[in-house]
């Protein structure tokens, strides 16, 4: 299963190194090319020699040690590598991971190279869950290269009871050939999405906006993106982070959000327009906050341009364009007839007032409609997992007709 990969472990110094050994075995009889870096405290525990019996090359431990090739031996192992895999990850491999520390061969490999990284951390509970090693695992997951394998519960070496627990080899494995698995079927394709909510100032305090959370657009540009598609990302105002493999632009208008889709559109090949733009703005916006002074207040609004009617009258053959309908009422009738009048390809419609639908939940329950008015109904799952169908049905449509 993983023939021709070149796999990096990485072996802190933690009493779970003794399991980096059958996970070096497992990945050798899949027909992967292991190498290992050790940390000095790693070889306390397991000796360097177990590991170059087990995977038929040398193990690195120190950077000062002997030159064999002509390569730096850091860079070249961390650009030999497909994927490096850190186990047992320690809270201290993590945070000098997260602070950008490169102190010895492991953490100097780690910096230099662009292969993914897979962490599975083990170390005692309350460290694992100390808000400092949280933060550092946080802000590697944001990164976007950086993977991390939940550690699992039970009887620590410590004498205690809890989460920080080496999953088993197995687990660990299963997780390194699920990720060489994952299709890359968009790879390289040029793919444009809008997601979250505009927002139309009235004052400077002020402003009218919706209940868009913006998960459902991230959600489609991070399976893009974990595709292999060249993701670029038109945000409204959100509190979700994107990983750094996708181009992030964040917008607070609709006029805004139209200036840079319209130019990006051109490039795009798949367009998928999931944002919740406002209909109206304000036509005129106070310069100052506007004071209660009176009982009533009126607010002149007036129409924002309709940004997915001008991208389906521009768009070419090569290009696919989907739109998003959130309705209330009579939801097939008023999405297939947007489909029709803004010329779309495929339009995704979801009935907002149905509970653990639309807008600022995880799930989502959707019918995806197609140019020849076709109805797939999608039953409720998560968000995530809607992504995942969305674009498998566009890259066979798009595939079709292009």
């Amino acid at each position: 299963m993983l023939k021709g990969k070149n796999i990096l472990l990485g072996v802190c110094g933690g009493i779970a190194a003794y399991k980096a050994v059958e996970i070096a075995s497992r990945l050798r009889k899949l027909g992967a090319t292991v190498d290992v870096i050790m940390t000095s405290a790693a070889t306390k525990f397991v000796t360097p020699l177990t590991f170059q019996e087990i995977t038929g090359n040398p193990v690195s431990t120190d950077m000062w040690e002997k030159v064999h090739t002509w390569n730096v031996e850091h860079i070249a192992l961390a650009q030999k590598a497909d994927l490096v895999l850190i186990a047992p990850a320690t809270a201290d491999i993590i945070a000098k991971l997260a602070a950008g520390i490169a102190d010895d061969m492991l953490s100097t490999t780690l910096l230099a190279t662009t292969a993914p990284v897979f962490l599975a951390p083990a170390m005692n509970t309350n460290m694992y869950q100390n808000p400092i090693s949280q933060r550092n695992l946080q802000t590697l997951k944001e990164l976007g290269t950086y993977h991390i394998i939940p550690p699992a519960s039970g009887y620590l070496a410590c004498g205690s009871s809890g989460v920080g627990r080496l999953p088993e080899p197995a687990a660990i494995v299963d997780n390194i050939t699920a990720y060489f698995a994952c299709v890359q079927d968009l790879k390289g394709k040029r793919i444009l999405i809008s997601a979250g909510g505009t927002r139309e100032p009235i004052d400077p305090v002020r402003y009218i906006g919706n209940r868009s959370s913006g998960k459902m657009g991230y959600a489609l540009a991070e399976e893009a993106a974990k595709r292999g598609a060249v993701v670029t990302l038109i945000s409204g105002q959100t509190a979700l982070t994107a990983s750094s493999r996708i181009d992030v632009i964040k917008v607070e208008t609709a006029k805004q959000m139209q200036d840079h889709i319209e130019e990006k559109f051109a490039d795009s090949e798949i367009i998928i327009m999931a944002a919740a733009v406002a209909d109206y703005c304000v036509e005129e916006v106070a310069s100052q906050k506007i004071k209660k002074s009176a009982k009533t207040l009126t607010i002149t609004l007036k129409k924002n341009p309709d940004i997915l009617l001008n991208l389906g009258q521009k768009k070419t053959k090569d290009q696919f364009l989907v739109g998003f309908a959130a309705e209330t009422q009579k939801l097939l009738a008023f999405a297939k007839e947007k489909l029709e009048r803004k010329n779309l390809d495929m339009i995704i419609a979801n009935d907002v007032s149905k509970k653990n639908a639309g807008f600022n939940t995880d799930t989502n329950i959707v019918k995806i409609i197609t140019r020849d008015k076709s109805v797939e109904d999608v039953p409720m799952m998560k968000k995530t997992a809607l992504a995942s169908i969305i674009l498998d049905r566009i890259k066979s449509l798009y595939n079709s007709e292009t």
